[in-house]
């Protein structure tokens, strides 16, 4: 099962770098958009608030917007603005890829310290 977990963690690196270099790359050069990327806590951390605000439904992000820490999270309404279909669909792969591969691998180590899994 980690193997698995592994695949899907090689394929969000690579859908990583893809939507980095075609979708924030354009949206860091727009005079509209490059300030709403939310905080960057290190080089790169801003593809995951952009993939994060164009995967999760907008409802939440509204909420988040709309929270003390909102200058943590990118503008979700002018990213949707900005963005093609194409561009909503890969990152919200990329995210969602990201977020299952990296709590299931910690969950699956668990589990397995547990005695839930053999192998």
């Amino acid at each position: 099962m980690l193997g698995i977990v592994a695949i899907f963690m090689f394929f969000a690196c690579i859908l990583y770098v893809i939507f980095g270099q075609v979708t924030v790359r354009k949206l860091r050069k727009s005079p509209k958009t490059k300030n709403v990327l939310g905080l960057e806590f290190v080089s790169g951390w801003d593809i995951i608030n952009v993939a994060q605000a164009l995967a999760i439904p907008r409802s939440w992000s509204r909420k988040l917007e709309k929270s003390p820490l909102s200058s943590m999270y990118a503008n979700s309404d002018l990213l949707f603005g900005n963005t093609t279909k194409l561009d909503r669909m890969l990152g919200a792969v990329f995210y969602w890829l990201l977020m299952i591969s990296g709590l299931s691998a910690p969950l699956i180590i668990f589990m397995n310290d547990l005695g839930f899994i053999q192998g």
